[in-house]
């Protein structure tokens, strides 16, 4: 199963992706990874990524998705990932669109967590006081100022995408702000009701959701 996981920063996509992924045997592909994971390797997109995150810089559109695509292509994902984090914009989102047309692929659903943009702060701050007092590292931008910045981008950037998927009748919305198992439940719910029928899975089989 090929998912896309959508929601603002702090709504708990992480979370859910992991758990997803563990239900459905199939890797939870985070941007941050995968660009980490593409610094190792010797091709000429991850060294051009490895160079930028050297430097500090932001890694741009066409290195993000080109790092993607050689992720997804890999046999690791041959049965299905969950993106999560990625695509930010229509235009990566295109761009996936057009990698998977190409591999007679497609997804199977846009999996999108709505929450109360008020109730994330507050979420922001306990993350980084658990991880603290767990003597854990605490994200950089685990901070209302930062917070804030990343909503804006999230509002601009990636916000459009829910209208994109929403069109192409792949969007699935779950309420975000219920217990964590509640929303797992949701999301699985989701996945169920809208399952392609059987002769146009690629990948699913008959026992993930059982």
């Amino acid at each position: 199963m090929r998912l896309v996981m959508l929601g603002p920063p702090g709504a708990g996509k992480g979370t859910q992706a992991a758990r997803l992924a563990e239900r459905l045997g199939v890797p939870q592909l985070s941007t941050g990874d995968i660009l980490r994971a593409a610094a190792a390797k010797g091709s000429p997109v991850s060294l051009a990524a490895r160079d930028l995150m050297a430097r500090g810089e932001l890694v741009g559109d066409d290195i993000v998705v080109n790092c993607v695509l050689e992720c997804i292509a890999e046999p690791g994902a041959a049965s299905g990932f969950i993106l999560d984090g990625f695509p930010r914009t229509l235009r990566q989102a295109r761009a996936l669109d057009e990698a998977l047309e190409k591999a007679h692929l497609g997804l199977d659903a846009v999996l999108e967590l709505k929450v109360d943009e008020s109730v994330l702060l507050d979420r922001i701050i306990y993350r980084a006081r658990e991880a603290k007092a767990a003597g854990l590292p605490v994200r950089a931008d685990d901070n209302p100022e930062a917070l804030k910045v990343r909503l804006e981008s999230y509002r601009t950037q990636t916000q459009p995408l829910a209208d994109y998927y929403r069109t192409a009748g792949l969007l699935r919305t779950i309420n975000g702000l219920r217990p964590v198992d509640e929303v797992t439940s949701s999301l699985v719910a989701e996945l169920r009701l809208h399952r392609k029928p059987e002769s146009e899975q690629t990948s699913l089989s008959r026992a993930e959701f059982e």
